[in-house]
Protein backbone atom coordinates (compact mmCIF):
# COMPACT_ATOMS: atom_id res chain seq x y z
CA UNK A 1 0.00 0.00 0.00
CA UNK A 2 1.29 3.65 -0.63
CA UNK A 3 1.77 6.89 1.57
CA UNK A 4 -1.06 7.88 -0.23
CA UNK A 5 -3.79 5.04 0.44
CA UNK A 6 -2.56 4.98 3.77
CA UNK A 7 -2.96 8.74 4.56
CA UNK A 8 -6.43 8.46 2.96
CA UNK A 9 -7.65 5.55 4.59
CA UNK A 10 -6.54 6.77 7.99
CA UNK A 11 -8.11 10.43 7.07
CA UNK A 12 -11.44 8.53 6.18
CA UNK A 13 -11.46 6.26 9.13
CA UNK A 14 -10.09 8.93 11.94
CA UNK A 15 -7.07 6.32 13.18
CA UNK A 16 -3.67 5.25 12.61
CA UNK A 17 -3.26 1.96 13.18
CA UNK A 18 -0.14 0.30 14.66
CA UNK A 19 0.15 -1.38 11.24
CA UNK A 20 -0.51 1.54 9.02
CA UNK A 21 2.25 3.46 10.84
CA UNK A 22 4.69 0.34 10.40
CA UNK A 23 3.67 0.64 6.63
CA UNK A 24 4.49 4.07 6.31
CA UNK A 25 7.64 3.85 8.01
CA UNK A 26 9.01 0.45 5.82
CA UNK A 27 7.81 2.47 2.59
CA UNK A 28 10.48 6.01 4.25
CA UNK A 29 12.93 3.31 4.76
CA UNK A 30 13.28 1.56 1.79
CA UNK A 31 12.77 5.09 0.25
CA UNK A 32 16.13 6.40 -1.61
CA UNK A 33 13.88 9.45 -1.87
CA UNK A 34 9.79 9.98 -1.58
CA UNK A 35 7.54 11.72 -3.87
CA UNK A 36 5.91 15.07 -3.84
CA UNK A 37 3.03 13.49 -3.01
CA UNK A 38 4.30 10.99 -0.63
CA UNK A 39 5.84 14.67 1.71
CA UNK A 40 2.35 16.46 0.78
CA UNK A 41 0.53 12.99 1.83
CA UNK A 42 2.85 12.75 5.20
CA UNK A 43 2.36 16.61 5.69
CA UNK A 44 -1.51 15.81 5.50
CA UNK A 45 -1.34 13.06 7.77
CA UNK A 46 0.84 15.39 10.49
CA UNK A 47 -1.53 17.45 10.52
CA UNK A 48 -4.46 15.41 11.30
CA UNK A 49 -2.81 13.98 14.08
CA UNK A 50 -2.09 17.55 15.47
CA UNK A 51 -5.48 18.71 15.17
CA UNK A 52 -7.10 14.80 16.64
CA UNK A 53 -8.70 14.70 13.07
CA UNK A 54 -6.55 11.16 13.11
CA UNK A 55 -5.87 9.40 16.36
CA UNK A 56 -2.62 6.92 16.33
CA UNK A 57 -3.95 3.94 17.88
CA UNK A 58 -1.51 3.46 20.65
CA UNK A 59 0.53 -0.19 20.48
CA UNK A 60 -1.20 -2.30 23.46
CA UNK A 61 1.31 -4.15 25.25
CA UNK A 62 0.44 -7.60 26.18
CA UNK A 63 2.03 -9.60 29.05
CA UNK A 64 2.30 -13.45 28.83
CA UNK A 65 2.13 -14.12 32.59
CA UNK A 66 2.53 -17.90 32.51
CA UNK A 67 6.20 -17.01 30.16
CA UNK A 68 7.55 -15.59 33.17
CA UNK A 69 6.01 -18.59 35.63
CA UNK A 70 7.84 -20.98 33.75
CA UNK A 71 10.86 -19.46 33.39
CA UNK A 72 11.44 -18.50 36.98
CA UNK A 73 10.66 -22.29 37.16
CA UNK A 74 12.79 -23.54 34.71
CA UNK A 75 15.15 -21.49 35.75
CA UNK A 76 15.47 -22.84 39.31
CA UNK A 77 15.34 -26.20 38.72
CA UNK A 78 18.12 -26.51 35.93
CA UNK A 79 20.49 -24.07 38.48
CA UNK A 80 19.49 -27.58 40.76
CA UNK A 81 20.60 -29.66 38.72
CA UNK A 82 23.43 -27.94 36.77
CA UNK A 83 24.90 -27.57 40.80
CA UNK A 84 24.42 -31.22 41.11
CA UNK A 85 25.91 -33.15 37.71
CA UNK A 86 27.56 -32.08 34.83
CA UNK A 87 24.39 -31.83 32.47
CA UNK A 88 24.16 -29.01 30.89
CA UNK A 89 20.23 -27.54 29.89
CA UNK A 90 18.82 -25.51 27.41
CA UNK A 91 16.38 -23.32 29.42
CA UNK A 92 14.97 -21.71 26.31
CA UNK A 93 14.03 -25.04 25.21
CA UNK A 94 12.67 -26.45 28.35
CA UNK A 95 10.71 -23.11 28.86
CA UNK A 96 9.36 -23.78 24.94
CA UNK A 97 8.80 -27.31 25.89
CA UNK A 98 6.88 -26.67 29.04
CA UNK A 99 4.61 -23.52 27.51
CA UNK A 100 3.47 -25.06 24.59
CA UNK A 101 1.31 -27.40 26.62
CA UNK A 102 0.10 -24.95 29.22
CA UNK A 103 -2.57 -22.50 28.76
CA UNK A 104 -1.64 -18.90 28.18
CA UNK A 105 -2.50 -16.38 31.02
CA UNK A 106 -1.95 -12.69 29.17
CA UNK A 107 -2.58 -9.43 31.19
CA UNK A 108 -2.67 -5.89 29.69
CA UNK A 109 -1.95 -3.95 32.55
CA UNK A 110 0.34 -4.86 35.87
CA UNK A 111 -3.00 -4.91 37.97
CA UNK A 112 -4.19 -7.69 35.59
CA UNK A 113 -0.91 -9.21 35.52
CA UNK A 114 -0.94 -8.98 39.37
CA UNK A 115 -4.43 -11.41 39.27
CA UNK A 116 -3.04 -13.81 36.63
CA UNK A 117 0.14 -14.35 38.30
CA UNK A 118 -2.32 -14.97 42.02
CA UNK A 119 -4.32 -17.18 39.99
CA UNK A 120 -1.70 -19.18 38.54
CA UNK A 121 -0.24 -19.87 41.89
CA UNK A 122 -3.40 -21.15 43.43
CA UNK A 123 -4.48 -23.38 40.62
CA UNK A 124 -1.56 -23.78 38.13
CA UNK A 125 1.46 -24.51 39.96
CA UNK A 126 1.72 -28.24 40.31
CA UNK A 127 0.81 -28.63 36.53
CA UNK A 128 3.50 -25.71 35.35
CA UNK A 129 5.99 -27.49 37.64
CA UNK A 130 4.82 -30.83 36.40
CA UNK A 131 5.29 -29.80 32.54
CA UNK A 132 8.65 -28.57 33.53
CA UNK A 133 9.59 -31.61 34.84
CA UNK A 134 8.63 -33.25 31.56
CA UNK A 135 10.60 -30.56 29.53
CA UNK A 136 14.02 -31.35 31.44
CA UNK A 137 13.60 -34.65 31.01
CA UNK A 138 12.65 -34.59 27.49
CA UNK A 139 15.99 -32.27 27.52
CA UNK A 140 18.39 -34.66 29.01
CA UNK A 141 17.05 -37.74 27.19
CA UNK A 142 17.23 -36.03 23.82
CA UNK A 143 20.18 -33.37 23.95
CA UNK A 144 20.61 -31.25 20.43
CA UNK A 145 23.23 -33.49 19.04
CA UNK A 146 20.12 -35.30 18.46
CA UNK A 147 18.17 -32.52 16.82
CA UNK A 148 18.77 -32.59 13.24
CA UNK A 149 16.77 -31.77 9.97
CA UNK A 150 15.93 -35.07 8.54
CA UNK A 151 13.68 -34.57 6.11
CA UNK A 152 14.90 -32.70 2.95
CA UNK A 153 16.42 -34.86 -0.09
CA UNK A 154 13.69 -36.23 -2.37
CA UNK A 155 14.68 -39.67 -3.68
CA UNK A 156 13.06 -43.12 -2.56
CA UNK A 157 16.10 -44.43 -0.56
CA UNK A 158 16.61 -41.10 0.69
CA UNK A 159 13.24 -41.02 2.34
CA UNK A 160 13.18 -44.45 3.49
CA UNK A 161 16.57 -44.18 5.27
CA UNK A 162 14.96 -40.61 6.64
CA UNK A 163 12.05 -42.21 8.06
CA UNK A 164 14.62 -44.67 9.68
CA UNK A 165 16.66 -41.92 11.40
CA UNK A 166 13.33 -40.50 12.42
CA UNK A 167 12.20 -43.83 14.08
CA UNK A 168 14.91 -44.51 15.83
CA UNK A 169 15.73 -41.14 17.34
CA UNK A 170 11.77 -40.98 18.32
CA UNK A 171 11.69 -44.25 19.40
CA UNK A 172 15.19 -46.01 19.61
CA UNK A 173 13.19 -48.80 21.76
CA UNK A 174 9.99 -49.75 19.87
CA UNK A 175 11.49 -53.03 18.20
CA UNK A 176 12.58 -55.56 20.40
CA UNK A 177 15.90 -57.75 19.41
Amino acid sequence: MSIEKIVEQALQDGYLTPAMEAEVGRICDNASELSIEEYMALDRLMGALLTGEVVAVPRKQFINVMEELVLTEAIARVAEIEATSESSLDVGDIAAYALNRLPPLYATTEEGANYQRQRAKAELQELIAQQVTEAISRNINQPNDNRTPVVGKTTGNEVLRQVSTLLQVYAPSFEQK
